[in-house]
């Protein structure tokens, strides 16, 4: 993968007061692990409380995890005035989300000025066995301060 070079110097602390602001994160216990220019790593400890009928954590659980991933390595590719938000994602479940811990990988594909691909992977760890869970690609999207609009009408071409 190449090497990204942050729009923002203070991406680091920018993206982790993202992930901090967000109280669905801290309710799921999703935490920061790693952090790098267009690349984060995040993880969750199992919890009962998150799991569905057959003992699984749940696959929005999961979803919610690969889409923050995603959102986070985007964010530290995007200017410091910018805002964030996901546009489009898909995921794929590889195999049931059994394990102790997860860990959510996600790294920036192609950046853009406006619109930010990504892609990123779900990891159960289990009794010292790593079990990929889940498949995630995204696309996110910078949110800039708009431009105020004229609404005086523009003068005529003669």
């Amino acid at each position: 993968m190449a090497a990204f070079v942050p729009k923002n110097p203070g991406y680091r602390a920018a993206a982790v007061a993202l992930l901090d602001g967000q109280p669905a994160m801290r309710a799921l216990g999703i935490v920061l692990v790693r952090l790098a220019p267009g690349e984060v790593e995040l993880a969750m400890l199992h919890s009962p409380a998150l799991t569905q009928q057959n003992g699984f954590v749940h696959a929005g659980i999961v979803t919610a995890g690969l889409d923050n991933a995603c959102g986070v390595a985007a964010f530290t590719l995007m200017p410091s005035e910018a805002d964030i938000l996901t546009v489009e994602f898909k995921t794929t479940l590889l195999a049931p989300a059994r394990g102790e811990r997860f860990v959510f990988k996600a790294e920036v594909v192609k950046p853009g000025r406006t619109l930010t691909f990504c892609e990123a992977r779900a990891y159960a760890e289990h009794g010292g066995k790593i079990t990929l869970i889940a498949t995630m690609t995204g696309t996110l999207m910078a949110m800039l301060p708009r431009v105020a609009v004229s609404h005086e009408p523009r003068a005529s071409r003669a």
